[in-house]
């Protein structure tokens, strides 16, 4: 009977690749685009760490309205003000529905 050496095989280490949704925790810049029922479009970029009122407040410096008259909306889902982009995952890109109230 034959008897097999000791071998030891070790297992590569695999680095992770960053994705466009990890571009958020390193802080890059993204785009939000935002149109209203009038027609206008706003784009802003910000950083996915913000909240959602200071997206409405760029917007409103834009278009010259007040941001608290403001309501940001994709098909049925109202955004709260001091909720981040990033837990709504709004990546580089997203529209979204500007209403006033």
């Amino acid at each position: 009977m034959k008897t097999l050496p000791n071998v030891v095989i070790e297992k590569p280490q695999i680095e992770s690749k960053t994705s466009s949704n990890d571009a958020a925790a390193e802080g890059r810049p993204i785009e939000v685009h935002m149109k209203d029922r009038l027609g206008r479009r706003v784009s802003v970029k910000l950083r996915s760490t913000d909240t959602i009122g200071t997206l409405k407040k760029l917007a409103a410096t834009k278009l010259g309205t007040r941001w608290e008259k403001m309501r940001l909306q994709k098909w049925n889902v109202v955004y709260k003000d001091h909720i981040r982009l990033e837990d709504y995952e709004i990546s580089d890109g997203t529209n979204l529905e500007l209403y006033y109230q």
